[in-house]
């Protein structure tokens, strides 16, 4: 028989009683204080002479009372149940179930005061890491405002609850431990090796040894409890160690257990009774710990829990997750089957690849077709406009021809009338006047048919008759009397149309419009070229004098005593090199192999790196950088260095926006570019992409041509050119300098390395520079005048002997110099200083042995040793790398007076381009999604992701596979065209419009390959976390690892670049993923992008998880070092990492640029 003791006679105050004001009042409870305390000391009292009178009365009587006592106080206190009873006599059930229902609600109010109390304390704030909001994740884990019959069913089991529940230091006990890893809790006042009671064992509780109102509050102090020992309540679980209960928690399923004789052990928990004990029975639940240890209290899969002593099976059409408090409908276009865990989505996933691959079909064809149909229509215009001049010429010509027939008819009888009537008949030249009228008529007729609106088509109007031309004819220049003044005239009248064309040009808007005066204009040139070959002396001196013809600023470059000596190795690339380049020629740099050409116009440029050079160098006499000038200098290459995937006509016009000046109309520059396609025949080709090695485009010959021609469409005063004709025929080597020579009439200055051209291309340049191994200048002068110095020397060119390469073939010692010229080729150099009168170097004097200074200098320069040879290398390597660096950030003032476009309209031109590559590279871009989605659908079908670790395998994964493949794609951006870059940027184009240009391109990329990615794993691993949480945190890494991908691609060469970003997603995550490392390790993981990106990842998932699920998360987040109020944090980091990689790639490419 249990003992019950009554010993407290003393009644305590309001302020503890359980329905104290100071505690939460229930609106079901209207009782006063007074009406309580009265109530309670009637029950009291009445027990008290109950137990007194106990021999005096029957069993019957004492029932009674023993009723009235239960039906007293059940509903007032249940802290105070008073059980009387005799031996086993258990009461039978109350009749009044709103009398439990008040009692519960009290018992609940008392649970959520101790609820209110975790949520302030310490306790909690040391587990702030997996709680986000304490408020909310702890109303979803123990809201039981919706259902507290376990709360019920447990006082009528047990009485007196609140003396059974564990308090807050009892359960930080629990919770420390599980903290730690222990599933047992440490030995404690109630538990321990001296001290064991029943309410020790899994299962079990105890009350309270004091009785009273227990203070559940209390976190310092654990209460003795061994009275009245019992299995655990249905929907409480308690903890082995510790000899109370605590509530399971929502989304658990706590039934009590049955001993299941086979294997002793109780079902459905996992513990056994303990040995020697028969009497000792299983009890309820005994453990809440993290799914991944134990599972056994959460509600299992195919099943929802209402409440946490009910458990009922999904339905169909639901699907019901592990741990879940209800059923969660189905999509549409899903199936689920009664008791289903989850739903299956990849429909979704293949719906939404479907409309991600149609959508980019779209765009891709769509953007493609419209490239097509842009330049179709602008095909049709500049063809109506070419045969539309073509037919003003081709009708100017038929009428020259017929004028010129009628002149000679007129010529003939004329003559034949003054053969006989000599004497009577004087020369009049006045058929020649009126006919020279007739023709200037119709030649302004031609020309000047384009319309008010400069739309270049010809009028077709009754003004036009032949009386009426004959009669405006007599009017016009009727002042002109002599014959030999045809052609000037002429000349004089296309040059005034041309200034007003110019000035009409201003007003051109349309295509066509633009079209016919661009080629209006160039019938006109090349008319105006045909016909200066037939100028007389004065007729080139007025066509030179014209103001009207356009000419571009002179530029005139004076070298003196021109020394360049390699750093470090103090050689001589280029010695005492004197003369001059002058604008409105051609200058011609030849020699044999290792004579300094190239040298020679990188000392020129400012572009010798690692050397120093001295000497004095003279621009339009003045001592100023050649960087002033660099908007209108262009320095053409020895490689073909264009844009493969663009065509001949869109490489023209880029390097014509970027280049030209900003005031210059539309028309002006459609004008140029055309003037450019057409000097340098590639008519033929100008919509065909220039190719690439993969990628077959136009010719060699062509590509060359497309080479230079990005360099006169910027409409040059100074040119150079590093051996423009190499690996071009004689026919297209002639066409390119006769468009070069055209550009000299424009007074450009021209200076080009040219290798052992024929005769014919020899005649065409005006001066020449010939070398000598060594950097010595053996010849510089007139090209008609070189045969005659050598022959001065004794150097005759035998007959149909090419004379450049003769000259060469002996510098290089191939042809031995005749014995009676008395001349070495080694002496060739001091023989023209010695012409000249220049001073010759101290190196080069000999001495009285006949050795030179500088051969017995070379000569210990081979006795040093390798050690000597590898320390000079290293030195004139990193003197390469400062002088580069230094040259980069080197200002100079800008003196070429042209005002380019700014960096925001090169920044629109980048996009046009740009946009342009990118969407002929369509296939390619394809196949990287197509990459994307493989990767997406295998690593969804075999790393689910695991609810014990909120995915923290399937996201590792992924963050190796997102970063690997956007990485290597990503390098395409910036290794592909350092060439191009370097080009564009040494002639003064935007770097950072080039950059950002990217960067804008690429944002495409960076938001559709997380997409991309998505439509597979999300659908096929099918994580809690939405699919926009798991969208924004791919796109931050995605957009982390470009940036990352930029900085290899511009610091290291491909090779090296692609292994890296193949290399750093898998170092870095793994050791961002070291749970147990070293010190330093987390450290470094702690900076690593992948911790930060993986941590979003399991954020996002495990926020999704509650109730049941809540010791799960902290335990997760706690092993990971994870925190869950970082998720914002974490994205932000990989924004700026992304940010910062970036800002560091364009530093790098400005710093490492090579000119």
């Amino acid at each position: 028989m249990r003992h019950f003791d009554y010993r407290s006679k003393t009644r305590r105050s309001s302020s503890t009683s359980l329905f104290a004001p100071s505690q939460r009042p229930n609106r079901h409870l209207h009782w006063d204080q007074h009406s309580l305390n009265l109530a309670e000391n009637l029950v009291f009292a009445t027990c008290k002479r109950a137990m007194r009178r106990r021999k005096l009365l029957g069993s019957s009587a004492f029932t009674c009372l023993f009723y009235a006592c239960i039906l007293t106080l059940f509903p007032f206190s249940f802290l105070r149940f008073v059980q009387c009873q005799l031996g086993a006599l258990s009461p039978p059930p109350l009749p009044n179930p709103g009398t439990f229902d008040l009692l519960t609600q009290a018992a609940y109010a008392r649970l959520d005061n101790l609820t209110t109390e975790l949520l302030s304390s310490q306790f909690v704030q040391e587990y702030s890491f997996c709680i986000e909001d304490p408020k909310a994740d702890w109303d979803k884990a123990f809201n039981y405002s919706s259902d507290r019959n376990f709360l019920t069913a447990c006082m009528l089991k047990v009485g007196d609850v609140s003396r059974r529940l564990c308090t807050a230091a009892e359960v930080e006990i629990y919770f420390n431990n599980l903290l730690d890893g222990m599933n047992r809790a440490r030995p404690n006042r109630n538990c321990n090796s001296t001290y064991w009671v029943a309410g020790c064992e899994p299962g079990w509780a105890c009350m309270t040894d004091i009785e009273g109102q227990v203070d559940l509050k209390n976190s310092q102090e654990v209460p003795a409890r061994g009275s009245d020992c019992q299995s655990c309540c249905e929907g409480f679980f308690c903890p082995s160690s510790i000899t109370c209960m605590i509530p399971c928690p929502l989304g658990a399923y706590c039934p009590l257990a049955t001993l299941n004789k086979t294997t002793g052990i109780c079902d459905p928990y996992s513990y056994r009774t303990p040995p020697g004990q028969p009497d000792h029975s299983c009890g309820g639940a005994n453990i809440w710990a993290d799914a991944r240890t134990n599972r056994e209290m959460f509600c299992p899969a195919g099943s929802y829990c209402p409440t946490n002593t009910a458990e009922r099976p999904c339905s169909r059409g639901y699907y019901c997750p592990i741990g879940s408090t209800g059923e969660n409908r189905c999509f549409r276009l899903t199936t689920c089957d009664p008791k289903t865990e989850s739903q299956n989505i990849h429909l979704y996933g293949v719906m939404l690849i479907g409309a991600l691959g149609t959508l980019l079909l779209i765009i891709y064809n769509c953007s493609d077709q419209l490239l097509t149909i842009r330049e179709r229509r602008f095909r049709k215009s500049r063809e109506t406009a070419v045969r539309n001049v073509r037919e003003k010429t081709q009708a100017r010509a038929r009428w020259k021809s017929a004028k010129d027939a009628a002149v000679k008819h007129v010529a003939e009888l004329h003559a034949q009338i003054s053969g006989r009537f000599s004497k009577r008949m004087p020369s009049n030249p006045e058929e020649f006047k009126n006919l020279n009228e007739i023709e200037t008529e119709m030649t302004d007729d031609l020309y000047s048919s384009v319309s008010a609106d400069g739309s270049g088509m010809p009028h077709q109007s009754n003004a036009n008759s032949k009386g009426e031309k004959t009669e405006s004819s007599l009017h016009i220049h009727a002042e002109d009397e002599k014959e030999d003044n045809f052609d000037k005239f002429d000349i004089d009248s296309r040059n005034k149309d041309v200034k007003n064309k110019v000035s009409k040009g201003k007003d051109i808007h349309t295509r066509s419009q633009i079209f016919n005066y661009a080629y209006t204009q160039l019938e006109k040139e090349k008319a105006q070229q045909q016909q200066s070959k037939n100028l007389n002396f004065s007729g080139l001196i007025s066509l030179a004098a014209n103001d009207e013809i356009r000419k571009r600023p002179f530029i005139e470059i004076v070298f003196t005593d021109l020394t360049v000596t390699l750093k470090g190795k103090h050689k001589k690339l280029l010695k005492s090199v004197t003369g001059k380049i002058s604008p409105g020629r051609v200058t011609a740099t030849m020699g044999p192999s290792g004579a300094g050409k190239t040298t020679f116009l990188s000392a020129l440029t400012g572009k010798a790196v690692g050397c120093n050079v001295t000497g004095l160098v003279l621009i339009n006499e003045k001592a100023v950088s050649i960087h002033s000038y660099r908007k209108i200098v262009g320095f053409v290459p020895q490689d073909d260095i264009v844009h493969g995937n663009l065509t001949v006509e869109e490489n023209l016009w880029f390097s014509a926006r970027c280049r030209l000046s900003a005031d210059l109309s539309k028309p002006e520059k459609v004008l140029i570019v055309e003037r450019v396609i057409d000097s340098l025949g590639l008519q033929a080709v100008r919509a065909s992409i220039v190719g690439t090695v993969e990628k077959r485009g136009i010719s060699g010959g062509q590509r060359k041509r497309v080479n230079v021609g990005l360099e006169l469409v910027m409409e040059p005063s100074l040119l150079f050119l590093d051996e423009p004709t190499s690996g071009l025929d004689s026919s297209s080597s002639q066409l390119l300098l006769r468009a070069l020579r055209r550009e000299a009439l424009e007074g450009v200055n021209i200076c080009m390395v040219v290798h052992q051209p024929s005769y014919a291309l020899f005649q065409m340049f005006d001066d020449l520079i010939l070398l000598a191994k060594g950097g010595l200048t053996v010849y510089h002068g007139p090209v008609r005048q070189v045969e005659e110095y050598f022959a001065g020397l004794g150097i005759c060119v035998p007959e149909r002997v090419n004379p450049p390469d003769y000259f060469i073939d002996i510098l290089e010692g191939l042809i031995k110099t005749s014995s009676s010229s008395g001349v070495n080729y080694e002496d060739l150099p001091l023989r023209w200083m010695l012409h000249n009168g220049y001073p010759i170097p101290p190196d080069m004097r000999s001495d009285s042995n006949g050795t030179s200074n500088h051969e017995l200098h070379d000569s210990v320069m081979e006795e040093q040793s390798f050690a000597g040879e590898v320390w000079q290398h290293v030195k004139s390597h990193v003197a390469q790398k400062h002088d580069r660096i230094r040259r980069n950030f080197l200002q100079s003032t800008d003196l070429s007076k042209r005002k380019t476009p700014n960096i925001f309209l090169q920044y629109k031109y980048f996009l046009g381009r740009l946009s342009k590559q990118r969407l002929r590279e369509a296939k390619t871009h394809a196949v990287d999604y197509l990459i994307l989605l493989i990767a997406g659908a295998c690593l969804g079908s075999l790393t689910n992701a695991d609810d014990a670790t909120f995915g923290f395998g399937a996201y590792t994964y992924t963050i190796i596979a997102a970063s690997l493949l956007c990485k290597i794609a990503a390098l395409r951006s910036f290794s592909l065209d350092k060439l191009q870059y370097w080009r564009e940027s040494a002639s003064g184009i935007s770097s950072f419009a080039h950059f950002m240009a990217k960067d804008t391109v690429d944002l495409f990329n960076v938001l559709m390959k997380p997409v991309v990615y998505l439509s597979m794993f999300y659908f096929f691993s099918n994580p809690k976390s939405s699919f926009a949480d798991n969208y924004a945190v791919l796109l931050c890494l995605v957009y982390c690892v470009t940036g990352i991908a930029y900085a290899l691609a511009i610091f290291l060469e491909p090779g090296p670049s692609q292994l890296c970003a193949v290399l750093l997603p898998v170092v870095l995550t793994l050791i961002a993923t070291q749970l147990n490392g070293s010190k330093f390790v987390r450290t470094v993981g702690s900076f690593c992008y992948p911790k930060w990106a993986l941590e979003a990842f399991v954020i996002a998932n495990a926020e999704r998880y509650y109730g049941v699920w809540l010791l799960t998360r902290c335990g997760a987040l706690h092993r990971f070092g994870y925190n869950v109020n970082h998720f914002v944090l974490r994205l932000s980091m990989l924004i700026l990492a992304g940010v910062g990689f970036r800002a560091m790639a364009f530093i790098g490419m400005v710093t490492f640029r090579k000119k």
